[in-house]
């Protein structure tokens, strides 16, 4: 093997630029020339592919987005576009892909591996809603995003005994509402995974009220519902003086932590391993802190299940 290329598809994540410079330089330093791919599939279909050199990469391990851009691009799962993909593949004379990004990407580099065409996926997404590994590059970075913005809103919260909702990214997946809100201290977590009852948060609520807590932090994940919907469906319940807080796209931006820079630098090296190995449709993770792969079909098959037992620790912290 000669050449390799490297993509960035779907929702950016931080970590993804040092994922893309770990693909590089453990490339490079194994002999290899590698590409860069631009905007995602799309660009792989319309031939946006350029080689990059050891200081392409340069100054990129701290930032957050992908100097690579990301695009959706839904025409991929068409018969057409992977063909039109491998067809600028082989005029590139690129024998392998590494692909980074979400569920959506791992279908695109499962797609190409059953064309005879090799692709590794990484786990690219904020909400780490990938099963096959225990974190996703950029959840890390993601958390701390969101515990930064609950500490701040509970100042304002204690100023003026208001209970906040504060509505953090996690469609399908509860984590990133777990894992801020069990650093933050939250008095209640709403997550998609668990069933919630109101009247039991109000009863909840009232008791931290009864013994002098007149302020309360509520994180809820956006699967769920929106903060405003779940701030008015409080208030029908009492006088909390609710007000929501919906934390959005931030979420995704700024610069990595250091367990993002180093799982995305672990990952993406092992990928590299793979790819000259000569295998292919498969996912790499990290369970239990090891580098891991599994079969990328089964990992769309499988769901990723949040930590039931790390949920009911919030709920007991909470009383």
């Amino acid at each position: 093997m000669k050449r390799i290329a490297v993509l960035t598809s779907g929702g950016d994540a931080p970590g993804m630029n040092a994922a893309v410079r770990a693909v590089v330089r453990k490339g490079i330093y194994e002999g290899l020339e590698v590409f860069g791919v631009k905007y995602g599939f799309r660009g792989l279909v319309n031939g946006d592919i350029k080689e990059l050199k050891l200081g392409d990469v340069g100054d990129y391990i701290q930032r957050g987005g992908t100097f690579l851009h990301s695009a959706r691009y839904p025409e991929f799962a068409s018969e057409e576009g992977q063909l039109k993909a491998i067809e600028q593949l082989e005029k590139f004379g690129i024998e392998a892909l590494v692909v980074i990004g979400g569920d959506g990407s791992y279908h695109g580099a499962e797609a190409l591996t059953k064309r005879g065409f090799n692709a590794i996926g990484l786990p690219g997404t904020i909400d780490n809603d990938i099963s096959g590994t225990d974190f996703t590059i950029g959840f890390d970075t993601a958390c701390n995003t969101a515990l930064d913005a609950i500490d701040r809103i509970r100042d304002t919260a204690s100023s003026h005994d208001r209970t906040f909702i504060i509505e953090v990214m996690g469609r399908n997946c509860g984590d990133i509402a777990l894992y801020a809100g069990i650093a933050g201290g939250a008095d209640v977590i709403v997550v998609p995974e668990e069933e919630f009852n109101i009247e039991k948060i109000v009863e909840q609520l009232n008791v931290r009220r009864a013994r002098g807590k007149a302020h309360s932090i509520i994180v809820l994940a956006e699967g769920v519902m929106s903060g405003p919907a779940f701030a008015a469906e409080l208030d029908k319940h009492g006088d909390f003086d609710s007000r929501a807080s919906v934390l959005g796209h931030i979420q995704r931006g700024g610069n990595p932590t250091v367990a993002d820079r180093v799982l995305a630098s672990r990952l993406g090296g092992r990928a590299v391993e793979l790819l000259l190995e000569g295998k292919g449709g498969l996912a790499v993770g990290i369970v239990a802190n090891q580098i891991v792969e599994n079969d990328i079909t089964d990992v769309l098959k499988n769901k990723s299940q949040i930590d039931h037992r790390l949920f009911e620790l919030s709920k007991e912290l909470s009383i």
